[in-house]
């Protein structure tokens, strides 16, 4: 299964909500979303990064919540569609921010070559998170507990004040599951590859 047809899956299994239909549309028919980078640099920068990135974001963030101690001490436990929103949107932000371009590197000979690479050009920098939540927000309604988990889901690694972050953790407990996965994902599963 590609990673189109199993986001493809698991958004129609588990996003039922009013108005996810139309968000669906717009993620699959006119946004760049399942050919967009992840960054323009390091995780998954390459076609089709973001939808991976998604992807990996929902496995880390299953995992996550599926621990006894997270079930049991921290009472942690929430709908398939909520996990699946804050995982797989969390980073809608980032549609339509990547273009194609080139910069200059050495290769192993010291000779200077020119590499394919992306361009970040965010033409609505409306922020990270709060912007990825406004979009969503266009389509369809998000608990409380989900917008602050996609707000937030960069956590103490954002330029956010740290005290606000904390607070979201502290209010928002699926706020801090979702860093921890969207962290999993990024520096373990697609950080660079180490020679």
């Amino acid at each position: 299964m590609t990673n189109l047809e199993r986001f493809k899956e698991l958004y129609k299994t588990h996003i039922q909500r009013e108005g996810g239909d139309k968000l669906y549309d717009y993620l699959m028919s006119t946004s760049d979303f399942a050919t967009a980078p992840a960054s323009t640099r390091f995780h998954g920068a390459y076609e089709g990064g973001l939808l991976e990135h998604s992807l990996n974001v929902y496995d880390c963030l299953c995992d996550y919540l599926a621990r006894t101690r997270v079930k049991d001490v921290y009472g942690m436990d929430y709908t398939a569609e909520t996990v699946a929103i804050a995982a797989l949107l969390h980073d809608v932000c980032k549609i339509g921010c990547y273009k194609k371009g080139s910069r200059n590197v050495k290769d192993a000979n010291g000779v200077w070559q020119s590499v394919p690479t992306f361009e970040f050009d965010d033409r609505l920098p409306y922020g990270h998170g709060e912007k990825s939540v406004y979009i969503i927000s266009g389509y369809m309604k998000l608990t409380r507990e989900e917008a602050f988990a996609i707000r937030y889901h960069m956590g103490f690694s954002s330029t956010d004040d740290a005290r606000n972050v904390g607070a979201a953790f502290e209010m928002f407990p699926l706020a801090f599951a979702l860093s921890v996965a969207d962290s999993e994902a990024t520096f373990f599963l697609e950080g660079q590859k180490k020679s």
